[in-house]
């Protein structure tokens, strides 16, 4: 009985196998008007499969870009190959004969026209361009930023620009721009977390014309950080005072923990010659030409809190008038130093009144006593040669002529001294070239 289902079995399976074929020569059949290429298949290909078809992509590439644990801990790690995407570049339907299929590579009708399917003249530099395609994702390249863009270095975040703070209801920071002083990583322990990371973010943001703002903040990641600090920045604004719009209101010393800033106001024209954080503020600030020296740790939340302490304390010349009751007066190199009142006290005291010991000089009174640490000039090597001696020989006459001739113009309003009006004849005479001029 056990014989007699056997072979019942084998008779059904023989059967079932004989309609699968005739009903796959009728598919083919069918096939056969819509296809214009056959490929019969000649041989079976069981007996030609190798590792490369037994093995998955990734099976392989672990074989060649990885290494054991006992490696790794040698050092045998490093160097090693990166996986390369072999697919980069290739398009679907296209290969190295280069045909077109109307639906797959190009559409089946362009315009009214139907499309057949032709061979396509060869691409010679196909393969050239794959092979670059390759190789560049190979390679660890870094996103070059133009040298606007780059901040203080090519690699840190530092001196970078990342626009205004965002909107808040119907107030827009419009000509709002803010900088990145600090991006880095911290990292604190915990108790039942472990060691806790985190994204610290200082900027500072102004809009180029008094106002300003910095913040501290820390978020998981940098991005939140710095959109969080910027925001934060725009709601700390701050207003500060400029001469002329240019530079700041006088001399000033100013401290934050251990780090010292003197700050100078210079002229129109000068320049930010400062370090680079506070050269950041200035540019949001509004500040044009400054000079500062710093003294001490060079941290940069200590840097930024001791410029603005210092901007904020800065005073008027209205005010410093008032404080000493006297005059101010300035002088300045481009009117050649002729003295210019540039505050008045509603109250002046008398030459009697005036202490001796008091510090009447603008600049030790802004800075509290303070001297800057200036390096010692040392005389040119020219002063000890015998040349230079004959030259300062004929040049004496002529020493201190330019501040002579000022201080007589400013005292006597000529060039004339206190003995002009007892002795006439000794007044200065023109030029005889200028009384040439005067006749004519």
């Amino acid at each position: 009985m056990a014989q007699l289902l056997r072979v019942v079995k084998v008779v059904e399976n023989s059967f079932r196998s004989t309609q699968l074929m005739s009903n796959a020569n009728v598919l083919a059949l069918a096939h056969s008007h819509l296809l214009k290429t056959c490929v019969p298949l000649l041989s079976s290909t069981r007996g030609t499969t190798t590792i490369f078809d037994r093995k998955s992509a990734d099976e392989l590439w672990r074989g060649v870009t990885s290494v054991s644990n006992a490696g790794r801990r040698r050092g045998r790690a490093k160097g090693l190959p990166r996986k390369k995407d072999l697919n980069k570049g290739q398009i679907i339907g296209v290969g190295k004969v280069a045909i077109q299929f109307p639906g797959l590579t190009t559409p089946v009708f362009r315009g009214k026209q139907l499309v057949k399917q032709q061979k396509l003249p060869p691409d010679p530099e196909r393969e050239e361009k794959l092979i670059k395609l390759r190789e560049m994702q190979s390679r660890s390249r870094r996103i070059k930023l133009s040298p606007l863009e780059r901040g203080w270095t090519s690699a840190g975040m530092g001196g970078r620009k990342i626009g205004p703070p965002d909107p808040i209801g119907e107030d827009t920071f419009e000509g709002f721009e803010t900088w990145i002083l600090q991006n880095k990583l911290v990292s604190c322990m915990t108790g039942n977390l472990g060691r806790k990371s985190r994204i610290s973010a200082f900027v500072v943001t102004g809009n180029r014309n008094g106002l300003a703002g910095f913040s501290l903040t820390k978020a998981p990641m940098s991005k939140v950080a710095l959109t969080k600090a910027k925001n934060r920045a725009g709601q700390r604004l701050m207003y500060i005072p400029r001469y002329k719009e240019h530079t700041v209101l006088h001399d000033f010393y100013t401290q934050f923990g251990s780090t010292k800033i003197f700050v100078s106001k210079m002229h129109e024209g000068y320049g930010l010659v400062c370090h680079r954080v506070i050269k950041c503020m200035c540019e949001a600030i509004g500040i044009k030409d400054l000079y500062a020296k710093v003294e001490g740790p060079k941290n940069v939340q200590h840097i930024v809190k001791a410029f603005f302490i210092g901007l904020l304390q800065q005073k008027s010349h209205q005010q410093l008038a008032d404080e000493k009751q006297l005059h101010l007066v300035e002088f300045r190199s481009e009117t050649e130093n002729i003295p210019i009142v540039v505050a008045s006290p509603s109250k002046v005291r008398k030459e009697e009144e005036i202490l001796s010991n008091e510090v009447l000089d603008f600049t030790r009174y802004v800075l509290d006593g303070r001297i800057v640490l200036k390096r010692k000039k040392y005389t040119p090597f020219y002063t000890r040669l015998p040349s230079f001696q004959n030259h300062l020989l004929k040049v004496e006459r002529f020493r201190n002529s330019d501040e002579t001739r000022l201080r007589l113009r400013a005292q006597y309003g000529a060039l004339q001294s206190f003995l002009t009006e007892k002795y006439p004849e000794a007044k200065i005479q023109p030029w005889k070239k200028r009384e040439a001029e005067e006749e004519s």
